[in-house]
Parts: structure tokens; C-alpha cells; sequence
């Protein structure tokens, strides 16, 4: 098979070198891509930065010396057109495309570079000819863990997208400097460990300390003939770090900025003064804390003040630096150019990930108005035209909603604009609706109660000129029901974008071998328009393809097995299907839906061992937020029910549960590429999209799932019949709360003999003996106060598992559903996403046409 140039040859089986020199060589002739030049430059390169940047020879140098040499060696290749991209944009000043993000997930960055540069073989070739192995040097590198799922990783296969499409963007976030925590199982309890993922340096950013700014908190506020003064604050400084986002093969590198906190050299010299140096100086942490750390949330609000200051910082530091570069208009310089802020609109657009970046709003007000004088209705204006709001949640405990005594302490001036705003809101809202006052208190930012409220989310909505979800189920829900009123007020307002993930990431760098049958069928075009895929459906009954996709399917679960046996020391079957759910622990993701079906499972096996069965390798990983008992007890369940099937002598291989330890993004990139079974089986309406689906279905894995999130547009796509669709629909979950018939689990429990068995196991300690009591939180809240309905999809979903089994057992028949996936997941491109963003949300147009490499001269 030939293999092309973004391919990176592996042994099927893992080990940490190729074992036979031959081999590898025939590999590399027979690929014949990298050019001799090209390979010599590389080594070359190598061994300067070994040498000058790392001060060390081959004698002393370690595993990470030579990953540090090799970044910085395909950094090099990286720093010219980083900076001919931006050259390229103040020359021709594009409207700019400002991405407001608290989380950016971004993963590793070394193999990414390298195949949206077209290194890989290059840099594979040089490697292997100095005695190194490129894998080896890759998985040294720290995950940048900046983010806690699905939001952060959406942000970074966006940027990725917006390169790619030539659009003049930039990602604006906080440089944790610790990001989600490691993830330890002991003695079967999830334990948090700090991610320290600076602590040997990243080649990857460039501080950029002349761009440092200022970011007030606190103080007060004075009315004065000149107009309005926040006074007496206290400062923290920003200083950013660029990171380079390259697009792929079109010299577009973008620009990803995160501000690390920083006290200013004067904070709290009153101490000094005083004659306490030493307690003046350590005090600067309190402001450095700001970036410290992430915090590890998903899906739940947490009202601490170091988040409010979190979320300020980085809206307060990228708005100035917003304005200075609307300002100035020619390269490297800092002259204010524009002073008429009538064209911000034309030349700025700021996309709010969520509600986490919201303040931007009332900032944006201020600067418009307290510093540039520009007239608030004028100012307003602006500010609407400019902001667009994401939407990513509908469950109520994710929505932000701040006290107002904070906001009263922290950002006094925001507070007022904020109460003029919401006044300027109700006063059209009652206008148009006189007299009805529920819907007045329905729609204010302002919530009245015991403690008054900032509703964040209102606040996003009446700011921003378009709102959007992020699947067509979930805007569906947002306008008929999360934010209902407001639809009815603007209708216009709100969108779809249906997510998406870049295939670069997510088929070229983590399934090289999927990617390489595909090309060989249809060429390379699908790289850079998913769409392409399309063409695969010609080849369904194709027998060779069936065998190849079947082939590389199985090459991947070969090198997991082996991954998970040297990591876990668990033999795992590689013939056994692998069903994988991979994802936040979180009660509506349903994490426990599936450890019902492996306990059935196992008592079906245990009541007839003779039985021949599907031989199943069931995995679940992710992390659970460190104050979220419910979902620690879920993974205490999983490992512990683990422990009792994987040690059964009944069971052997036919049934093994493995929680995956520290899920992370290159993580992922592992276990995705060799999965067989993708679950998705969240209850109906409170996923709003999941991309983790996306991922499976373009790497060959089939869906079981429920009709939620991006599932209904993926079972669209493919045809119904080729995903394992089971459960209550939308309408099936409004129906039970709505008449009244309060979901009863009681009744499920007593009329299914296999789930009552399940329960009972588990309540009577059967996975516990060492603490019979262990899960009973866990069933007094399945059978009580169930807020997602596990026992209501039981019966549907263990049916539904066994046509998975009917189905592998007929690999032929599983492998024409898995192409025609595959083929109908081009719609699932980030690409596709953010062309739509780009067209309908910030009225800019994507480009194919690559700017001139640096060695060659500019147009």
C-alpha cells in the first residue's frame, strides 16, 4: 500500500524501536517522499539546537533533550511564516476574527506541526538515521491541558479550522499554569494531582512582555463633568504568550494568545514602607494567582471571585489589545491610525465561547464610552454588532449567574453599565409587552431573590447580534424553551452551528493507517474537505476496501492492547469488540447505564458459562470535577465492578471492564483510532452536541446511542439503520415530566428481573465486600431522585446492545455499516462549522489561497 506524506510509519505491534533495520528501511524507499535535502536540513538543525539552544552533546543528552532539539527544530520551520502570515494581514487588513475562550484543549503540538507543515517524513527519516525512534520523542511531550472537555477541545480544533480557511484569527485565553489535573485511580477512587506542564519549559510559546497591560480591580466609581472615572483600583498586569497555530500546507500561521498574570513591581508597597519587604514581595502571588490554575468544571457553575477575576482578566487584557490593533494598521506599528470607532464592526469580530468571556460586553461599553467618549446609544451599537454568543449548555446548574455584592466589590463600574443595560432592555421589552410582568422578570439580566443575580447568559443574548447552539437539537431547545422569550423578542438573532473537528488531528495524525486506505480509494482532497468522503459509498461492496478498512481496524486494537497491557497490566482479547465511552464522568452523560449493561452482562455469562458469547473489552474513562461526589462514586463503581468481573475465572476473556486512567486529549488519540463501539447514550436534551461522537464515526467506530446532541444529525447522515439508536426521544422526556407522572424508577426496578439483579448486586456490597455500603448514595439516587432517567432507557438500551452483538458477529456486514459511516461524517468538519461561522456570524469569507512560503517573495 503506498503510503503518502502526512503518513507516519509504525510497527503494527508497539515496541519502542522498529526491530529489524531492513524492514523499516523498505518502508521508508517505498514511501519515497522525503527529499534527501530535506532529511539532511532536519538532522542538521537537530543537532544545533542539541548543541546551542540545549547545551549538550549525544554523551549527556536525555530523551527530552532530544524532543526539546526536534521541537525547536520544527518550530524553526514554523517562526517565518508566523510572521509572514501577520505581515500578510496588516498589509491587507482583513476583518479580524477574535476567539474568546476560558478553555483551549489544545493536546500535544509537535506531531500536529508536523503534519500541517508536511514534515513528518522528513522529521521520521532524519530521527531514525540519528538512532532515535519519532514516536519515543512525541509521547515525552506534555498535553497543554487548558481545558476540561468538549468546550476547550472544540476551541482548539476551531483554531486549527480557521487557519486552514486563511482567516485572519486569534484565540485570546489564560495561560494556566496549571491545567486540568492528572488524573490518579488508587485503590479505585479518582485522586486530583496538580498538572504541572511547564515544569520543563514549552518550546512551543513566545512571551511578548512589550505587550504587557494593565487589568484594574476593585475601587470605585466617580461621576465627573468629564465623564465617568474608575479610581483608586488595584492593577495586575498581563503578559501574554504567543503560540503559533499553523494551517495546513497554506503558510498560515495564526496566533494563539494566553495572559499569564503578573504583580505590578509597586503592588503593595504600603508593606514596604512599612518596613516589610520580604511580605510586600511575597504578596505578589495574591495577583499571580489569577492564572494559576483552571479550574476543573464541567458543566456546573462555581460563584468563586478568583473565577470572576479569571473571566475579567482575560476579557480586560484582550479588549485593549483588540482595540490597539484596530488602531493601528501597518506591521510593528504602535501609532493609532484609526481613531473613528464607526468601522470597529467592519474590521472586529469577537466570538464569546460560552458565557465565560460575557464581561466583554459591559467592557467593551466602558472603553467605548469612558475612554473614548464615543455617545453610549453609538456605543451600544458597536458593542452588538461586534459580540456573538456560543451557547453550550442547557443544563441550569452549568448557567453563570454572579452575586451582585461581587460584582459591587470587584468591578463597580461594569455593575453600573451592566443595571443600564438590563434598563434599556425592559424598557423595550415592556413596550412591546405591557403589562406582563412575568415576562419582564423572565427576561432581566438582573435576578431578584434572597441574593440578586447576574445572569450571565441574558446578559450574552441581548448583547451579541447573533446566539447560536452548537447541534440542531439543542438551538432547537435554546429558542423553544432555555431561552424562549428572547427568540420571541429577536427571532433573528438566533442560529445553528452544528459542531465539528478538524481531520487533521483527528484522522491524519491519530489513524494514519485509516487515512492512507482512504486516499489510496479517493485521493488526498477529503484532507482539507471532509466531504470528499462522500466518494467512499462507491466502494461498499468493494471487497478489498472491506478488507483493508477491517485490516487497519485491527492493526489499531493490536498496538492499544499492547499500550493497555504495558500501562495496566491487563491482558486484553484483541479480537473482542471494543466498546468505549469516553468523556466527563457526569450523571447525564450516563456513565451508569453502561455499568448496568457490563454487570448484565457478566451475570448472563456467570448463569451460563458454556454459552458462547461476543467476547467484549468494555472501557470508560474520564475525570469527574473534584467536588462532584456523584460522579467520583460512579468511577468508584466502574473500577469496582471491574475488579470483580476482570478477576472472575468464569468470565475469562469474554467480558473485561478497564477504566482508562487520566483520560487527555493524547489519550484519545490512542484509543479512538482502535475503537469498535462508540456509546453516546446521554438522556435525550441534555447533551447540546458532543464532538467525542464525531471522532469515533470518521475513525471507523459505530454509534450506540441515544437521539441527542449531534447524534440526530449523525444518524441523519449515515441513515438510522446504521447506528444502534435506542431510548426516549426529546418529546418521550417532556411528555413523563410534563403529566405529571413524575418518573417512577421503583417501577422499572420491579418489573425488570435483570436491572433489579444488577441493583441489588450492587447495594448488597456483592462489588464491594470490603464496604458493603460503599454504593449507597449511588442507588438511593438511581432510585429516587434520578434527575436522567437511567432505568427508563434500561430495557431499550440492553436490547439494543444485543443487535451490536448479531452485527460483529458478521464482520463483513459490521464493516460495510463502519465505511458507510465514514463515508457520511464529512458533514462532522470543523471546517464546514467554522466556514458557516465565518459566512453567517462574522460576515468574512474563508480563502484557499496560500500565502507565498517565506523563501519565496511576497505578492
Amino acid at each position: 500500500m503506498r503510503n503518502l506524506p502526512w503518513c507516519h510509519p509504525r510497527p503494527l505491534v508497539p515496541s519502542s524501536k522498529p526491530s529489524h533495520d531492513g524492514d523499516r528501511r523498505k518502508q521508508i524507499s517505498v514511501r519515497g517522499i522525503a527529499g534527501l535535502g530535506d532529511v539532511a536540513e532536519v538532522r542538521k538543525s537537530f543537532n544545533r539546537h542539541l548543541h546551542f539552544t540545549l547545551v549538550k552533546d549525544r554523551n549527556v543528552a536525555t530523551p527530552r533533550d532530544y524532543y526539546f532539539a526536534l521541537a525547536h527544530t520544527v518550530r524553526d520551520h514554523l517562526v517565518g511564516r508566523w510572521i509572514r502570515t501577520q505581515q500578510h494581514y496588516y498589509e491587507r487588513d482583513p476583518k479580524r476574527i477574535y476567539y474568546l475562550s476560558l478553555e483551549f484543549y489544545m493536546g500535544r503540538t509537535l506531531q500536529n506541526t508536523m503534519v500541517n507543515l508536511g514534515l513528518q517524513n522528513a522529521c521520521d527519516e532524519a530521527i531514525y538515521q540519528l538512532g532515535l525512534d519519532l514516536e519515543e520523542l512525541e509521547e515525552i511531550e506534555e498535553d497543554a491541558g487548558l481545558g476540561n472537555g468538549g468546550l476547550g477541545r472544540l476551541a482548539a480544533c476551531f483554531l486549527d479550522s480557521m487557519a486552514t480557511l486563511g482567516l485572519a484569527a486569534y484565540g485570546y485565553g489564560i495561560r494556566y499554569e496549571f491545567g486540568i489535573f492528572n488524573q490518579k485511580i488508587v485503590d479505585g477512587w479518582q485522586v486530583e494531582e496538580a498538572d504541572d506542564w511547564l515544569r520543563y519549559g514549552n518550546p512551543w510559546e513566545k512571551a511578548r512582555p512589550e505587550y504587557m497591560l494593565p487589568v484594574h480591580f476593585y475601587g470605585r466609581v466617580e461621576h465627573t463633568p468629564d465623564g465617568v472615572k474608575w479610581v483608586d483600583t488595584q492593577v495586575v498586569l498581563a503578559m501574554p504568550y504567543d503560540t503559533p497555530v499553523p494551517g495546513y500546507k497554506n503558510n498560515t500561521v495564526n496566533t494563539m494568545r494566553l495572559w499569564s498574570a503578573k504583580a505590578p513591581n509597586d503592588f503593595n508597597l504600603q508593606e514596604f514602607n512599612m518596613g516589610d519587604y520580604i511580605e510586600a514581595v511575597l504578596d505578589r502571588n495574591l495577583a499571580e494567582n489569577i492564572s494559576r490554575v483552571l479550574y476543573p468544571n464541567d458543566n456546573f457553575f462555581e460563584g468563586k471571585e478568583l473565577r470572576l477575576k479569571q473571566e475579567y482578566f482575560v476579557v480586560a487584557a484582550t479588549l485593549q489589545d483588540i482595540i490597539r490593533r484596530f488602531k493601528s494598521s501597518k506591521f510593528g506599528c504602535r501609532d493609532p491610525v484609526r481613531t473613528c470607532f464607526e468601522t470597529f464592526p467592519d474590521k472586529v469580530a469577537i466570538q464569546l465561547n460560552d458565557t465565560h468571556p460575557a464581561l466583554s460586553i459591559p467592557e467593551l461599553m466602558r472603553i467605548l464610552v469612558d475612554v473614548e467618549k464615543v455617545d453610549w446609544d453609538k456605543a451600544w451599537e458597536i458593542t452588538k454588532k461586534t459580540c456573538a454568543y456560543t451557547n453550550h449548555t442547557v443544563l441550569p446548574e452549568a448557567l453563570e449567574r454572579w452575586p451582585v455584592s461581587m460584582f459591587e466589590k470587584l468591578l463597580p463600574r461594569h455593575l453600573e453599565i451592566i443595571y443600564a443595560l438590563n434598563q434599556m432592555h425592559l424598557d423595550r421589552v415592556a413596550a412591546l409587552y405591557p403589562g406582563d410582568i412575568d415576562r419582564l422578570r423572565r427576561m432581566s439580566v438582573i435576578e431578584e431573590g434572597d441574593c440578586k443575580r447576574i445572569n450571565m447568559a441574558h446578559l450574552c443574548v441581548i448583547g451579541s447580534h447573533a446566539v447560536n447552539g452548537v447541534a440542531r437539537i439543542h438551538s432547537d431547545i435554546v429558542r423553544n424553551s432555555v431561552f424562549k422569550d428572547f427568540y420571541e423578542l429577536e427571532p433573528e438573532k438566533f442560529q445553528n452551528k452544528t459542531n465539528g473537528i478538524t481531520p487533521r488531528r483527528w484522522l491524519l495524525l491519530c489513524n494514519p493507517g485509516l487515512a492512507d486506505v482512504i486516499a489510496e480509494k479517493i485521493g488526498e482532497g477529503f484532507i482539507t474537505d471532509l466531504s470528499q468522503l462522500k466518494k467512499l459509498l462507491e466502494f461498499i461492496d468493494n471487497e478489498t476496501f472491506i478488507r483493508d478498512v477491517a485490516k487497519v481496524k485491527q492493526e489499531n486494537k493490536l498496538k492499544f492492547a499492547a499500550y493497555l497491557e504495558e500501562q495496566y497490566k491487563v491482558k486484553i482479547n484483541p479480537t473482542s469488540m471494543f466498546d468505549v465511552q469516553v468523556k466527563r464522568i457526569h450523571e447525564y452523560k450516563r456513565q451508569l447505564l453502561n455499568c448496568l449493561h457490563a454487570i448484565t452482562l457478566y451475570n448472563r455469562i456467570r448463569c451460563n458459562p458454556s454459552k458462547s458469547f461476543v467476547p467484549r473489552t468494555i472501557m470508560i474513562g474520564g475525570k469527574a470535577a473534584p467536588g462532584y461526589h456523584m460522579a467520583k462514586m460512579i468511577i468508584k463503581l466502574i473500577t469496582s465492578v471491574g475488579e470483580v468481573i476482570n478477576n472472575d475465572p468464569y468470565v475469562g476473556d469474554k467480558l473485561k471492564v478497564i477504566f482508562l486512567e487520566n483520560y487527555r486529549v493524547s489519550l484519545a488519540e490512542k484509543v479512538i483510532p482502535a475503537a469498535d463501539l462508540s456509546q453516546q447514550i446521554s438522556t435525550a436534551g441534555t447533551e447540546a452536541s458532543g464532538t467525542g461522537n464525531m471522532k469515533f464515526m470518521v475513525n471507523g467506530a459505530l454509534t450506540i446511542g441515544t437521539m441527542d446532541g449531534a447524534n440526530v444529525e449523525m444518524a441523519e447522515e449515515a441513515g438510522e439503520e446504521n447506528l444502534f439508536i435506542f431510548g426516549m426521544r426529546v418529546e418521550d422526556v417532556e411528555a413523563l415530566d410534563r403529566k405529571g407522572l413524575v418518573y417512577n424508577a421503583r417501577e422499572y426496578y420491579e418489573s425488570l428481573p435483570e436491572l433489579r439483579q444488577a441493583i441489588d448486586q450492587i447495594s448488597s456490597g456483592f462489588f464491594s465486600p470490603r464496604d458493603p455500603g460503599c454504593f449507597k448514595d449511588v442507588v438511593n439516587m438511581l432510585m429516587y431522585h434520578d434527575r436522567f432517567k437511567v432505568f427508563a432507557d434500561y430495557e431499550a438500551y440492553i436490547k439494543c446492545q444485543g443487535q451490536v452483538d448479531q452485527l460483529f458477529m458478521d464482520p463483513r456486514e459490521w464493516t460495510r455499516k463502519v465505511i458507510r459511516n465514514i463515508a457520511c461524517s464529512g458533514k462532522f468538519s470543523s471546517d464546514r462549522t467554522i466556514t458557516e461561522y465565518a459566512r453567517e456570524i462574522w460576515g468574512v469569507e474563508p480563502s484557499a489561497t496560500a500565502i507565498p512560503p517565506p523563501n519565496l517573495p511576497r505578492n
